[in-house]
């Protein structure tokens, strides 16, 4: 895979970027263990995410990078961060990071944009990103409308920069399947959850490991805002409310702060338990060398299979 030579790492995996979870600890335990670490910008302020780039830079040396959420309200303060912390490869999503483009890539940055649709990908490829990332609605939290199995390929067709996969990656044959619609290297989020270094609570991530299909659901359709999750009491609730006509911001102000209860008080049934339909495949919890390295063994036996005829 050429995402490994892009990136200077041993894997071809870019940890996603997960609000309240992706913190500089968690980023720096990918990073050691060969793939991309990223720390999550949403749900810190400027404040924590310095702090946090401090963390990760005194448990590795090897590359990490920052995932900018650009909806955050300290967003223009957060993408000059970037740049006096020397971040070497910066992700963004939710939204169009275009007026910090130019600063980022005079700084020497690689800059990588999550794309949920390939007309996105051509104007981030006019700005002159490095490369972006197609991520098909399969994944976890906020979503598209494209599953990856049409927005890869499209992507790929439409942009002559590096294309990398994300949205229902857990597995050899997934990772194989997106190599051969033209993916250099993949973003994973919801196996993550299920590993001993991620910081979500136990019994959170008890309901990760747990979950077969059925319990996956998607709340926020009807606003415009969708996001995948893990059924609960508070997706339910959401649901009913959604069909009542509540608008945006009173379904906003609903779920305020419901994702940070779950990730760090565990509350499984009034919390966010944001996850991909990745989810049905994670049965037990490893760590996170052992998750990228089973991944990739993974790959290259359904690789090795598919050259030689199944």
């Amino acid at each position: 895979m050429k995402l490994q030579e892009m990136l200077g790492i041993k894997y071809p995996f870019i940890q996603g970027g997960m609000a309240n979870i992706a913190t500089g600890e968690f980023a720096a335990a990918v990073s050691e263990a060969g793939g991309l670490g990223l720390i999550g910008s949403g749900g810190m302020s400027v404040a924590e995410l310095e702090e946090n780039i401090d963390k990760a830079k005194s448990l590795t040396d090897k590359p990490f990078g920052v995932n900018l959420m650009l909806l955050h309200p300290d967003v223009d303060e957060m993408a000059e961060l970037m740049i006096k912390k020397n971040i070497p490869i910066v992700t963004t999503g939710a939204g169009n990071p275009a007026k910090y483009i130019k600063d980022w890539k005079a700084s020497g940055m690689i800059v990588i944009p999550v794309i949920p649709n390939p007309t996105l990908g051509v104007r981030m490829e006019r700005l002159g990103v490095d490369a972006v990332i197609a991520e098909g609605m399969e994944a976890g939290g906020h979503i598209g409308h494209m599953t990856t199995l049409t927005l890869l390929p499209q992507t790929v067709k439409r942009l002559k920069i590096p294309v990398i996969a994300a949205g229902g990656i857990a597995s050899g044959i997934q990772m194989l399947a997106c190599e051969i619609m033209g993916a250099i290297g993949f973003q994973i989020g919801t196996a993550f959850l299920a590993t001993k270094e991620c910081p979500i609570h136990q019994a959170y991530k008890d309901k990760v490991i747990k979950a077969t299909d059925t319990n996956v659901t998607i709340i926020g359709m009807n606003i415009g805002i969708p996001i995948r999750l893990l059924r609960n009491e508070m997706s339910r609730e959401y649901t009913e409310k959604e069909c009542l006509g509540w608008d945006k911001f009173q379904l906003e102000k609903f779920t305020l702060g419901a994702l940070r209860r779950a990730v760090r008080e565990g509350d499984v049934s009034t919390g966010s338990l944001m996850a991909g339909l990745t989810v049905a495949q994670l049965d037990r919890e490893k760590t996170v060398a052992e998750l990228m390295k089973d991944l990739y063994d993974d790959y290259l036996i359904e690789k090795e299979k598919f050259t030689n005829g199944y």
